[in-house]
């Protein structure tokens, strides 16, 4: 499967919810209205949607949100997915949470074939993450990641670096990754959706962190690659992996390899743009396999070559109206 840049596709990424019990102010307004629960798709024709994937020649998905672990059965979904596993038609079945429910759930998923996740950090300070949250305290999330290594998950963290917030932080992070056995990786805060302010005063330019950060650690050029966007290095005195993702000042859009599907059955082809597929109308069609095929093969003649994703002074508000929550993150 290809579009029509030549570009192989194997990952799709899927919001379950766009539900968190987070309010992260880079990527929510506090007072969020979230999609009623009557349109979203249900958990078989989730299923459906994948699989139709998976038979095209996806190899690899990720669960996302909002928060995916907060999605009323999504160890259902997560057990459907996991056959394709035994088959050998999946590779993998990775999780974005903001570890906030993984105490609770960090066994069940490992048992039903999830083999690592990724677990959105953005401060160790306990004040801070509140305040980054809104809402949340960083020792549920700290239990999460313990009952994560207990079950044998994989864990890496995902940082967005924020001017004025965590930077003075990322040093640290390293350090406690490297401690706990976590690979780390840093993101460039994106303009998506409305936050009732302008994101110009937190952006932040990974190539000025790294340089910061190679004042306290040797960073060894690495071939190590997970599919997705980030550019690795392995960071020498602690043996993890230290990851970038540039979408502002370096975007990867050349070698992009994924869709992203919403819970509403909506499919976008770019991140950072707003052309999109209706999966949903297809997936309740009378002949609904027929239909995903169709939909799928228009999807990949519009996935555009780039993103338009800009920040600067004067231009910080969102390059697209959407979340980051309803997309996937």
């Amino acid at each position: 499967m290809q579009d029509s840049f030549g570009r192989p596709i194997t990952y799709l990424r899927v919001s379950v919810t766009d539900r968190c019990d987070f309010r992260c102010f880079y990527c929510m307004a506090e007072d969020m209205t979230f999609l009623p629960r009557k349109d979203l798709l249900s958990i078989e024709e989730l299923d459906t949607v994948c699989s139709a994937f998976i038979e095209r020649g996806v190899s690899k998905i990720r669960l996302t949100g909002g928060e995916p672990l907060v999605r009323r059965g999504i160890m259902e979904l997560i057990a459907r997915l996991s056959r394709h596993k035994d088959t050998g038609r999946l590779d993998e079945i990775t999780l974005t949470t903001n570890g906030s429910q993984l105490a609770k759930h960090a066994h069940e998923i490992k048992r039903l074939g999830v083999e690592r996740i990724n677990v959105s950090l953005d401060t160790l300070d306990a004040d801070k993450f509140t305040e980054v949250t809104r809402l949340g305290k960083i020792n549920q999330v700290l239990d999460g990641l313990k009952a994560a290594q207990d079950a044998g998950l994989r864990i890496k963290i995902n940082t967005v670096a924020l001017k004025g917030v965590n930077e003075d932080e990322l040093s640290t992070l390293v350090a406690w990754c490297g401690k706990q056995g976590f690979d780390l990786t840093l993101i460039e805060t994106m303009p998506l959706g409305d936050i009732g302010g302008d994101r110009t005063d937190q952006y932040l330019a990974l190539d000025d962190v790294r340089q910061r950060l190679e004042q306290d650690w040797t960073l060894l050029a690495s071939t190590h690659s997970t599919g997705g966007p980030s550019k690795y290095v392995e960071v020498q005195e602690t043996g993890q992996k230290l990851g970038f993702i540039t979408p502002l000042s370096d975007h990867f859009c050349d070698n992009c390899n994924r869709m992203r599907l919403t819970c509403t059955g909506t499919l976008y082809m770019c991140l950072g743009q707003d052309s999109a597929v209706d999966l949903r109308a297809a997936v309740r069609a009378g002949n609904p396999n027929q239909a995903l095929d169709a939909a799928i093969n228009e999807a990949l003649t519009l996935k555009p070559k780039g993103h338009e994703f800009v920040i600067e002074p004067g231009n910080g508000g969102p390059a697209l109206t959407r979340h980051m929550s309803v997309t996937g993150g």
